[in-house]
């Protein structure tokens, strides 16, 4: 499978000449200390704090995110999920590195970072360091139903973490659509992409709850085949696939949408009449 596509124009939907990616799911090669689930969209690190390094099963196609939320953290550990991409097909690989960093990367092809909140941006030519830590939109644009990155588009409502229905959800979910709760807290999450350029080239860039932590490496190869790379490191103990729409929303997106919008919090949804499944999808998806 190339990597290498046609660019979706920015604020075109996918369609029949941009069809939408496949369903993302987790390698069978993997690091020896993770387990994945049958179904592939779940790993969990069973027991250390290394030798959790996980690739997706396919290459990703241009403007496809890699969504991971934190399932479980583990207390006691120094050091947090990292995330990236590689051109090494891990099918190929003799061994799986004990860690991404360094390991990994200095196996050649692959570009992969601890997640923080600012050091992941580079600094465009003729830009300063300041001026690429600043965040990539200001608070007005949070209603924005798309985050546009590059060429791209994409739909704003799965990438934006959200906390287990609770007492205080209300407030939780407003942290995680603010982004102002640590970036590996339990429920953040973050994803990977890349956009090519006409020159052959990409760039990778990293989400957080969704917000564009702006291109974190320049220069890929956007013609070979890009993997995404998650390593399930230290404090960051088990992680799940988010499955996102890329073209129009479902039916069952925008009904979710209405509900959510018409209720003070998530906890209300339970006096609604409707059916059991409806509300449970519109409560924790």
């Amino acid at each position: 499978m190339a990597a290498a596509s046609h660019p979706v124009e920015l604020g075109s939907p996918w369609g029949p000449t941009h069809p939408e990616p496949p369903p993302t799911r987790f390698h069978r090669v993997h690091g020896a200390n993770i387990r994945v689930d049958p179904s592939g969209t779940r790993a969990t690190r069973i027991e250390s704090f290394a030798h959790g390094v996980c690739f997706s099963r396919e290459p990703l196609a241009p403007g496809q995110v890699f969504l991971v939320e934190i399932e479980e953290k583990e207390l006691g550990w120094c050091g947090h999920l990292r995330l990236g991409l590689t051109a090494l097909d891990p099918a190929s690989l003799a061994f799986v590195p004990e860690f991404s960093l360094p390991d990994l990367v200095s196996l050649g092809h692959s570009w992969v970072f601890a997640i923080t909140r600012h050091h992941n941006r580079v600094p465009r030519e003729g830009q300063s360091e300041a001026e690429a830590a600043a965040p990539s939109r200001p608070p007005g644009l949070l209603v924005e139903p798309y985050l546009c990155i590059e060429q791209f588009r994409i739909p704003r409502d799965r990438l934006v973490g959200r906390s287990r229905p609770g007492l205080y959800s209300h407030l939780l979910d407003q942290l995680y659509e603010l982004n102002v709760l640590p970036p590996t807290a339990r429920r953040s999450r973050l994803g990977v992409l890349f956009c090519p350029h006409p020159n052959g080239t990409a760039d990778m860039h990293i989400i957080i709850n969704g917000e564009d932590m702006g291109p974190s490496a320049r220069g890929l190869p956007a013609a070979q085949p890009l993997y995404a790379v998650v390593d399930v490191f230290a404090s960051t103990k088990s992680v799940r696939l988010v499955q996102l729409e890329y073209g129009l929303p479902s039916l069952q997106t925008l009904c979710r949408l209405v509900i959510q919008r018409s209720v003070v919090h998530r906890l209300a949804i339970d006096g609604l009449h409707l059916p059991r499944g409806l509300k449970d999808f519109c409560k924790y998806e």
